[in-house]
């Protein structure tokens, strides 16, 4: 293997590991994942869809059933 492939692998997986970094970061307890700037902790309507929270069958899930 060259040390170009290997350089290449390394900043690959580096990327890929803050990308899911990343995407994880939205659903965590503290953060926001409708960004509406209210912490999902706090937000009545924590994904968004105008649904609150008490009567969403998904109040992750943007996506209206």
């Amino acid at each position: 293997m060259s040390k170009q492939t290997t350089v290449l692998g390394a900043a690959l997986a580096a990327s890929l590991m803050v990308f899911g970094a990343a995407a994880h970061a939205q659903y965590a307890p503290r953060q926001d994942l409708d960004r509406d700037g209210i912490q999902n902790r706090y937000d009545r309507d924590r994904d968004g869809d105008r649904v609150p929270n008490v009567r969403d069958r998904a109040p992750d899930n943007p996506r209206r059933w």
